[in-house]
């Protein structure tokens, strides 16, 4: 391949083919084509998918100042299983005077007798807490299809005219929440033409409105806090759950530890026999050990017997950061950010924690 520079006709980035996880990537015989678009756009304009890119974390916030500056409605789609660690921090000081649409994305993963009502109150009470005022919240599930005729109506109805940014952080659903836009909004798989493509490095992809208005899909901003980040993408399966999430029960005595593959533990230390429910992926193992024991199976076991993390990826493994929790009120979750939680019905008991350094780990009223 000769220098000069091939700029993809799609988004306006650089096109290479060295490196297909990189920005601007497109096989080589792509290269022979007359009009050439990166294998990003081609996937985007071809199948309707917007694949995630590898920005920086200041190119991100530069996509996040120049939301302030515009005149529009603001949708921030949230993980509804992992919402304190899909939750763009900050987010009410960058988007100036402009409306936030509140949406709870993947209310499929959660038990059926999860009243939609009550979820959608907590959602409200925590974005408070976490500073957002959002103009609504609504509770989706994009993969499925379920209540998107209503986001779509809601954002018709809140945009008031305006260009629409939707924001959200990476694993979080955005991109199948806007597929799943452009395919019940047109029914059309051709919707998105390169045309309509910005020519920015920034990827920011606009799609066309009937009132020549914009929907702006902007790139996954990364939470590095997030537990996806600190396993395998082979083994993303077992944290993320891709169906309704089984409760498992377990009837601990004092003194007894749960790991939870080799990502998180939980020890209960305290407060008589009873019972914690858990709430994880259903592929993610559970193990249960005396808490006598429980760093020595770690130990030995942690990348083998305990996974994920894969042995190989042991060494490079943050150490556990430990938090203690008196359970003081009842119906509490221990939250491990981005792999589930552990309800806990009746105040009186001493626990513990342990996740990644990095990761969070946090009480909050139960969800459920």
């Amino acid at each position: 391949m000769n220098n000069e520079k091939i700029i993809c006709i799609g988004c306006g980035v650089s096109v290479q083919s060295e490196d297909p996880a990189g920005l601007g990537y497109a096989p080589a015989s792509a290269l022979e084509k007359e009009e050439i678009v990166c294998q990003r756009c081609f996937r985007l304009k071809n199948y309707n998918e917007v694949q995630d890119v590898s920005l920086t974390d200041d190119d991100f916030l530069n996509i996040l100042n120049t939301l302030g500056q515009t005149d529009s409605l603001i949708v921030k789609v949230v993980d509804i299983f992992d919402f304190n660690g899909s939750w763009l921090p900050g987010l009410h000081r960058f988007v100036g005077r402009n409306p936030v649409l509140l949406i709870g994305n993947k209310a499929d993963l959660l038990p059926k007798s999860v009243k939609k009502n009550r979820l959608i109150n907590w959602m409200k009470q925590q974005a408070k807490e976490l500073g957002l005022k959002p103009i609504d919240v609504l509770l989706v599930s994009a993969a499925k299809g379920a209540s998107m005729q209503e986001a779509m109506e809601a954002i018709d109805h809140y945009r008031n005219g305006k260009d629409v940014y939707v924001v959200g952080c990476t694993n979080v659903g955005k991109s199948t929440f806007i597929n799943r836009i452009i395919k019940e909004g047109t029914g059309d798989k051709d919707v998105i033409t390169t045309s309509h493509f910005p020519g920015t490095t920034l990827d920011m992809i606009e799609i066309p409105l009937d009132d020549g208005h914009f929907l702006v899909d902007t790139p996954g901003i990364i939470n590095h806090h997030q537990m996806a980040h600190f396993v395998d993408k082979r083994d993303l399966k077992y944290i993320t759950p891709k169906k309704e999430i089984k409760p498992k029960i377990f009837q601990l005595n004092e003194q007894q530890t749960l790991f939870f593959g080799g990502l998180a533990r939980f020890d209960y230390l305290s407060g008589g026999r009873r019972s914690f429910t858990c709430y994880l992926s259903n592929e993610l193992m559970i193990h249960r050990t005396k808490l006598e024991k429980a760093d020595e199976l770690y130990a030995s076991h942690a990348g083998e017997l305990l996974t994920p993390p894969r042995r190989e990826e042991m060494e490079g493994f943050p150490e556990f950061t430990r938090q203690e929790f008196m359970i003081k009120e009842e119906k509490m979750d221990v939250v491990f950010s981005g792999l589930g939680w552990v309800t806990i019905n009746e105040p009186g008991a001493k626990v513990a924690a342990y996740v990644p350094k990095g990761v969070s780990v946090f009480l909050r009223k139960s969800l459920i």
